[in-house]
């Protein structure tokens, strides 16, 4: 079975992107908009536990979700037909 890697990388996106700005909101509505810069405002440029942080985490985090479900699939389908299974 091969996966299709255009369509993983962007469910991987999507899901990657809106977690991340959802539990940036999340934090929002129990601890409040502090601006503090994150551990993963380190590796996303402009992140921050803010508004305005959020929609750069998911900017950032989809972008990020799809080069790394893209990258998995196209691995994933290059070792499965250099690894045939034994069942088929």
């Amino acid at each position: 079975m091969k996966l299709n890697v255009k369509a993983f990388g962007l469910a991987c996106g999507v899901v990657w992107g809106l977690g991340l700005f959802l539990l940036t909101w999340w934090i929002i509505a129990f601890e409040g908009s502090s601006g503090e810069v994150p551990f993963l405002g380190l590796i996303y440029r402009g992140y921050r536990i803010s508004c305005w942080g959020s929609v750069a985490g998911l900017i950032w985090g989809f972008c990020d979700g799809f080069v790394g479900g893209f990258v998995f699939a196209w691995l994933y389908n290059f070792l499965s037909a250099k690894c045939p299974s034994k069942d088929a």
